[in-house]
């Protein structure tokens, strides 16, 4: 039977080595994994108590397709909290995660064969959902060159080749960490306004920054005007991965597309989350939040501080995030080898940068930082050893 080609996008490899890391764990080894984009606290203790009572209080039905008013109510004002910005509700959507966020807003904004820059390396499912849509991913080259960062005479130059109609970018980044400035963020709202190109800003790592100056994030929230789609997350800085929450700020125009395609797609997202989710925008759960930051501030402390004994001859400046991108160039291997050997000998799950970038991604490995400055340590510590042989 018929397999459609526009379903065979790549897997993640980060999947198969947290996938080892598990076998060898349960089969008694003693496994640090460092590969994964999930804050090892979960859920605020607020969230978990009220999803408790919600439970207890009777069974959850559908709420409306682009979510529950309250909770659209609470993410506008979270808004004014964080930006002191003004934010109607009608023009949030909730959605199942930002993944679902991402799928309804690429749906909504782009057709196929429409053609979509984002920055290499990024978030490998941005460019594996574009492409499952039938449009044309364009990469931009932002390694360390660029400094990480795309700008104005980056998107002219992809666009000679033919129209942009999309540009995604993140800020702080996956796997770099690096954030842009308010100016520079600035600069390419402006420039995708003038051309035409619908923005897409993931913000999903905000509020996780380490230079207090930068906090929470400079966002494209003022820039829905002139068509910017934002996209955002409960699973990073609330610790909220599994319970697939996310949201959408959306310009006019594509609400009420974005309406009936949620409808068709989805119905709605999980209803014990969203109503759960209220809580988490409370004092309470914005102080564990805060918490939570305040440890991966401290794993990034212990590993900045281990690099000049782990023998990796560049790390990209990590700004915000929980991440930290590395060349293992030195090591000789290349980064499935080095990951692989690294979990086989060692006992430490990192992911190879061939999940970020097709080019360059063999020199490079993520380390997550969201397991916490004890795992990290730990971790840096076999590294250590392991390469001294």
């Amino acid at each position: 039977m018929k397999i459609s080609r526009r379903s065979r996008v790549p897997t993640f490899a980060v999947m198969d080595i947290l996938a080892e890391a598990k076998a060898r764990a349960q089969a008694g080894e003693s496994i640090v994994s460092l590969c994964v984009g999930e804050p090892v606290t979960g859920a605020s203790e607020v969230v978990r108590s009220r999803a408790t009572e919600l439970l207890a209080e009777g069974d959850l039905g559908y709420t409306e397709a682009l979510g529950a008013p309250a909770l659209r109510i609470a993410l506008a004002q979270h808004y004014h909290r964080w930006y002191g910005a003004t934010v109607d509700s009608g023009s949030i959507a909730v959605t199942t995660g930002s993944s679902g966020g991402f799928l309804l807003a690429f749906l909504a904004a782009f057709d196929v064969g429409d053609r979509v820059a984002l920055a290499r390396p990024g978030y490998p499912a941005y460019k594996n959902i574009l492409i499952a849509l039938g449009c044309e991913v364009v990469e931009i080259d932002c390694g360390p060159q660029q400094g990480y960062r795309l700008d104005a005479a980056a998107l002219s130059a992809a666009s000679a080749a033919g129209p942009l109609a999309g540009l995604i970018v993140a800020s702080p980044a996956n796997p770099t960490g690096t954030m842009m400035s308010h100016a520079e963020l600035a600069e390419i709202a402006r420039w995708c306004a003038d051309h035409q190109v619908r923005l897409v800003s993931d913000e999903i790592y905000h509020g996780i920054v380490y230079d207090q100056a930068s906090w929470p994030g400079a966002s494209a929230v003022e820039e829905t005007a002139s068509g910017a789609i934002v996209v955002s997350s409960f699973s990073k800085y609330w610790s909220m991965t599994g319970w697939r929450l996310g949201w959408l700020v959306l310009p006019d125009d594509l609400v009420p597309v974005v309406d009936a395609l949620a409808g068709n797609v989805t119905l709605c997202p999980p209803a014990l989350a969203q109503y759960a989710a209220i809580a988490a925008l409370g004092e309470e759960g914005y102080a564990a939040a805060a918490a939570d930051v305040a440890g991966y501030g401290a794993a990034r402390d212990v590993v900045l501080a281990a690099l000049p004994r782990l023998g990796w001859r560049q790390v990209a400046p990590p700004d915000g995030a929980f991440y930290l991108y590395a060349d293992i160039t030195a090591s000789g291997m290349s980064s499935p080898e080095y990951c692989s050997r690294l979990l086989a000998e060692a006992g430490v799950a990192l992911t190879p940068g061939t999940d970020f970038d097709s080019v360059h991604g063999q020199d490079w490995v993520r380390v997550s930082l969201a397991a916490g400055a004890s795992n990290v340590q730990e971790a840096c510590a076999r590294i250590e050893k392991w390469q001294r042989g």
